[in-house]
């Protein structure tokens, strides 16, 4: 694989298949080699649209063609075990669209196959590869900042209400935190680990799900992290990291960021920009492909533990909103 193209397969065939696969397509050292579907007329017609060699009716098919080094899994989140557990058994490598799973239980067990079978397996959090928020985790970790003292981020939209759209449906993995939570999350994971503490309060939508959450994180350095996400308001989308020599102001979409700036106690204002290549899902196909060529079965920018861990906090905080919502009904 050192000198050939890493051969992607795309599982599913929805909106985020098509930018990723947009995205592999700009990649020299990348190659769309094969696409699966549930049906063989819709993998028949995104082959078509991207020049796509194969294409597979179902699953499976795209699992076991050995023509395929990795595969990224695009199927909506509540459809990510299944496909990525069949994928693993066939010894072919995942990506696997965040969030990962919607149960920490299932996220375990696929890192457990993987570490099983020697295979390569990640979740698809595409921010921890933009490369401003890697510089971020390399100034904290350098202690440009000092310690870190709070992190603050918030993604929020204000989305209309639709019940049987996938934000809003409970069968779908719908909810503020299982789509957009995730984000606040996994920024704040490299910067203070796992917490020692989670507080949380939510409103929830007629179908049930959290439609506005509040989270508060609490670490035994005395640091804490304060987050929004939602689904009933535009939220500037920014975050900010404080420390006591110092913070660093990210510009929106944090997720995504454009630019930052690094304000340190007796320095001017110093503001670092840099541009987001395509739409910003390139970083993480480079991330497999080094993790692949390198023998890797994991990346350190995203491990599989985290990625567990991350879960099991967002159900704590899905506790906390059930248990709130349980207590305020008459």
């Amino acid at each position: 694989m050192v000198d050939s193209p890493v051969r992607w397969g795309i599982l599913g065939t929805g909106g985020i298949a098509a930018v990723f696969t947009e995205d592999v397509l700009r990649l020299p050292d990348h190659e769309v080699a094969a696409v699966g579907s549930r049906s063989a007329g819709t993998a028949e017609d995104f082959a078509a649209r991207y020049g796509i060699g194969r294409a597979h009716g179902s699953y499976g098919d795209l699992a076991a063609d050995e023509g395929v080094d990795v595969v990224y899994v695009a199927t909506p989140h509540p459809m990510h075990y299944e496909p990525a557990r069949l994928c693993l058994e066939a010894g072919r490598a995942v990506l696997v669209e965040k969030p990962f799973t919607t149960r920490a239980a299932d996220a375990e067990s696929l890192a457990a196959l993987a570490r099983e079978r020697g295979v390569f397996a990640m979740e698809a959090m595409w921010t921890r590869f933009n490369p401003l928020v890697r510089r971020i985790r390399d100034l904290v970790a350098d202690g440009a900042i000092g310690d870190v003292t709070a992190v603050y981020a918030d993604f929020s939209i204000a989305a209309e209400f639709d019940e049987g759209h996938r934000l809003w449906s409970a069968d779908l993995g719908g909810g503020a935190l299982l789509d957009l939570g995730c984000y606040v999350l996994s920024f704040t994971w490299p910067l203070l680990g796992a917490p020692a503490s989670v507080q949380a309060t939510a409103s929830p939508a007629p179908t049930g799900v959290d439609a506005n959450t509040g989270i508060l994180l609490g670490y035994d350095s005395g640091a804490v992290a304060l987050l929004h996400c939602g689904l009933r308001g535009d939220s500037p989308h920014a975050a900010t990291v404080v420390g006591t020599r110092g913070r660093i102001d990210v510009a929106p979409p944090f997720y995504r960021p454009a630019s930052m700036t690094v304000v340190r106690a007796g320095r001017d204002p110093e503001t670092v920009t840099a541009g987001v290549d395509g739409h910003g899902y390139t970083y993480q196909a480079q991330e497999v492909a080094r993790c692949l060529r390198a023998g890797r079965t994991e990346s350190p920018l995203m491990p599989l533990d985290e990625t567990v861990e991350i879960l099991r906090t967002v159900e704590e905080v899905t506790g906390l909103f059930r248990a709130q919502s349980t207590s305020t009904q008459p």
